[in-house]
């Protein structure tokens, strides 16, 4: 079947209020703050965030940030191994762009007040993780990079008066300009005085930067904010995206049990970086001979092969590993990690850890140029929510923090040649619509089974179906329940359209009906659009090969 139709825009009460800034920026990690931070210098900028400031995935991030600061490393290396995961479909343009300016990007941030580790001469001490052939993952705080740099940046902006902040507030939907330019935002502000309610705020420039999807899947390691409503709105807008189809599902995420739900904590890379490996029930290592790295085979084959040996043996999962690491090395290398294992009853010092794949990040996105530039003009992506070209078919280990870096200052770079005129919004004409906020688990549960690891048409097919259904269902009174209830079923029928049409497995997509990378049919992306259809939009995919003009992420 074809994807299900979708609502064209969100229904919400008439904005109440309105506002003008320069730039509104949509998100608050690492790529949305450094974003705020750098177009600071252009104009006026209005960070808006769905919780508190530093609620998002960044803090969670605990591998680290790869770069090529080591004399035994290169840029060069690091474009090699970036290519090589993302299995045929990254931009080498891009992850040129992305692995050149990094050292410099990540040196800034240390300047900004990030503390990352070091060793005992005073460098940086760097690891190493899956898919990469180098030491260059700089971490903070043993396992809590993430959170390290979320707090650096929000100190950053915090003391910067002249960058607006309004927490609590989603993003319902883009106003939009004659040309199909973007002139400025409509959003719903939970308890903020005077800004209360759904108000329009008017920009010469929108900065998506909300993160990702991972909130469609039952077991993910993304925070609960995760509900893809950037990729949502860019979507229902006009905008192109692209990739949507390559979900990476970390492969060493702890299992909790049959029941659990919704954020799951991460088991890092970077334990395997260290010497950890991965062991099934009857204690037999089962990584020697899938790849050439092992247990740091990048993250789709580890994933698979979990899969397979879980599906080999009739068990719900694996184990990891790291008794040998010793008390001392848990408690400075993983404290956060072995917190969270002892929370859950399991000693990671004497035990085994039972670890599962689980939803972790979205290779795919809004579609952007090397500036961040979307499909519509004054619309700019940067981090999770936009497919810069970085990451192709897999991300490789620690570069998702990078990209969110350091194409937030490439937007900033190429807004400060001048920022467009404020554009006048015209009335929207589309039929609003609101998904059921009640559907959401039958979504994750149906996404999970039909469009997860393992995918073929039948069961791409029944989850499209069972989405149908959900959407038809009457639906309650606007408000962020439903609003996130609709962008998730939104880019779940994007995902299921993508992934029904690439009749391949490569990278972090498997189609257990079609299980080989086919280079000749599907070297390339597709892209995904929603064109009005009456009252509910259908969203269309266009395939694009690789080595056409269309493709190009610079043009």
């Amino acid at each position: 079947m074809t994807a299900p139709a979708v609502p064209q825009r969100l229904s919400a009460p008439e904005p109440g209020w309105t506002d003008t800034v320069d730039v509104v920026v949509i998100g608050s990690g690492i790529a949305g703050l450094t974003a705020a931070l750098k177009a600071r210098e252009l104009g006026t900028v209005l960070v808006v965030t769905k919780d508190v400031v530093a609620s998002g995935s960044t803090q969670w991030a605990q591998g680290g940030i790869a770069a090529a600061l080591s004399p035994e490393d290169s840029p060069e290396d690091h474009l090699h191994d970036t290519l090589v995961a993302g299995a045929g479909l990254c931009d080498p343009d891009a992850v040129r762009a992305l692995v050149t300016e990094g050292p410099d990007a990540v040196r800034d941030l240390i300047e900004l007040g990030a503390r990352f580790d070091t060793l005992a001469d005073g460098d940086l001490s760097l690891t190493r993780e899956g898919g990469h052939h180098r030491n260059r993952i700089a971490h903070a705080g043993g396992d809590a990079t993430g959170a390290e740099i979320e707090r650096a940046l929000v100190a950053a902006v915090k003391r910067a008066d002249d960058i607006r902040l309004i927490e609590h507030a989603l993003v319902i939907d883009l106003l939009t300009a004659a040309d199909g330019g973007v002139a400025g935002v409509t959003l719903h502000v939970m308890g903020e005085g005077q800004l209360d309610g759904v108000g329009a705020i008017r920009s010469r420039v929108v900065i998506l930067a909300s993160g990702g999807i991972g909130q469609l899947y039952a077991a993910t390691t993304n925070p609960s904010v995760s509900t893809g409503d950037g990729m949502a709105l860019a979507l229902r807008a006009g905008a192109k995206v692209r990739d949507l189809e390559f979900v990476q599902f970390h492969p060493t995420v702890l299992w909790l049990g049959k029941s659990a739900k919704g954020q799951q904590p991460l088991v890092s890379e970077a334990v395997r970086g260290e010497g950890a490996f991965l062991v099934d029930h009857e204690g037999k290592r089962f990584m020697q001979g899938q790849h050439e790295l092992a247990d740091l085979a990048p993250r789709d084959i580890v994933a698979k092969a979990i899969m397979r040996q879980m599906l080999a043996t009739g068990k719900d999962h694996v184990y990891v590993d790291a008794r040998h690491f010793g008390d001392e090395k848990w408690r400075v290398r993983f404290p956060t990690i072995l917190a969270s294992c002892r929370s859950h009853g399991i000693d990671p010092v004497r035990e085994l850890i039972p670890v599962a794949p689980a939803c972790h990040y979205s290779s795919g996105g809004v579609w952007t140029d090397l500036d961040g530039q979307t499909s519509m003009p004054g619309l700019y992506a940067c981090g999770e929510v936009a497919c810069t070209g970085v990451h192709g078919a897999n991300r490789l280990a620690s570069n998702s923090l990078l990209e969110g870096l350091v194409f937030a200052r490439r937007i900033a770079a190429h807004l400060a040649d001048g920022l467009p005129p404020l554009r006048q919004p015209v009335a929207d004409v589309r039929v609003p619509g609101l998904v059921d906020a009640d559907v959401v688990d039958e979504v994750q549960r149906v996404m999970t089974v039909g469009a997860g690891v393992i995918r073929s048409a039948r069961g791409l097919s029944e989850a499209g179906a069972t989405l149908a259904k959900l959407i038809e269902q009457p639906a309650g009174e606007p408000g962020t329940p439903g609003w996130e209830a609709t962008n998730l079923v939104t880019v779940a029928s994007a995902l299921i359209a993508a992934a029904t049409v690439r009749e391949e497995s490569r990278g972090s997509h498997w189609r257990e009906d079609h299980p080989d990378r086919d280079d000749r049919n599907w070297s390339g992306s597709l892209d995904l659009t929603l064109p009005s259809e009456g009252e509910t939009a259908r969203p269309r995919t266009t395939f694009v090969p690789h080595d056409s003009k269309e493709n190009a992420h610079h043009g």
